[in-house]
């Protein structure tokens, strides 16, 4: 929960960061809000929280 919460944040982040920088216009942002949003409730769902999962625990495992 608190990986999904971080990636949210961070997506959300770089959404507004490109928003005012004029890289992204307000439609086609809405537009990738609602493909994620029905993504989400589609099967390949747990798939794609799978693999996020697994590089959050890769990137984690990363000793510096």
């Amino acid at each position: 929960m608190a990986i999904s919460l971080s990636v949210v944040l961070l997506l959300g982040i770089v959404m507004v960061v490109l928003i005012r920088g004029g890289s992204l216009k307000g439609g086609p942002a809405a537009v990738a809000v609602l493909f994620g949003f029905f993504l989400a409730s589609t099967g390949i769902a747990p798939s794609i929280n799978r693999f996020m999962n697994s590089i959050a625990e890769t990137i984690n495992q990363i000793s510096f």
